[in-house]
């Protein structure tokens, strides 16, 4: 297990995400990806696991990313920049979508070249369901993960909807399922975006990896 995260990330946390996040381009293909010269995390995740969700939770701003109820309405790479101090990336999600199979052959491909090959990119976020656990979708982007070296932390979502006592019972198999994987983040981040659960401790994992605040 990790150490616990220092404390001055929390306030960190706070600050950098009480600035205004803004949407900066929508990406579909690789030559598109803007300069790397800002740190850049990820939201990885199957389709309909609530990554937009999460970010407008993550940022307390309502609709930056589109949710919606239809999987796989994500069909590119979304850019948000915080503070100029980071950059966040809302990733297709994978699995099942309405969509043609050259679509989704499409953003597969730029998804996997992003995560593979993105100078800069400091941390993936993977995002699991609470309620399903890991599927071989997210086991195939964790071996892509572990065979580039490109680290990588799970999020589970959608905690609220667990039943009382099941909460321990995932973190412990979602652990244990990651225990030898060489890229994977030793420690997990449990949230939910309707009750904010663990919004704090997510913006602190991300100020931890962001540029310095010249203003502090």
């Amino acid at each position: 297990m990790r150490e616990a995260l220092d404390e001055k990330y929390f306030d960190e946390g706070r600050l950098l995400f009480a600035r205004p996040v803004e949407f900066m381009l929508s990406v579909v293909s690789f030559k598109q990806l803007p300069a790397p010269d800002l740190p850049e995390i990820c939201f990885a995740g199957r389709s309909n696991v609530g990554k937009s969700s999460l970010i407008n939770a993550l940022t307390g701003q309502k609709n930056l990313a589109r949710a919606s109820n239809t999987p796989g309405r994500t069909r590119e790479l979304n850019y948000f920049n915080a503070d100029n101090r980071i950059r966040l990336v809302d990733l297709p999600g994978y699995g099942y979508a309405r969509a043609s199979k050259t679509e989704i052959a499409n953003w597969t491909k730029l998804t996997r070249q992003f995560l593979a090959g993105r100078q800069g990119l400091r941390r993936v976020f993977l995002l699991i369901d609470s309620r399903h656990g890991l599927k071989p979708g997210d086991l195939d982007i964790m071996d892509l993960l572990d065979e580039t070296a490109v680290i990588y932390q799970l999020v589970l979502t959608k905690v609220d909807k667990l039943k009382k006592g099941e909460l321990e019972m995932v973190k412990d198999k979602t652990m244990s399922a990651i225990a030898k994987r060489p890229a994977a983040f030793p420690g997990l981040v449990a949230t939910s975006s309707v009750k904010k659960d663990g919004m704090d401790e997510l913006r602190a994992e991300i100020a931890a990896l962001a540029l310095p605040d010249s203003r502090l």
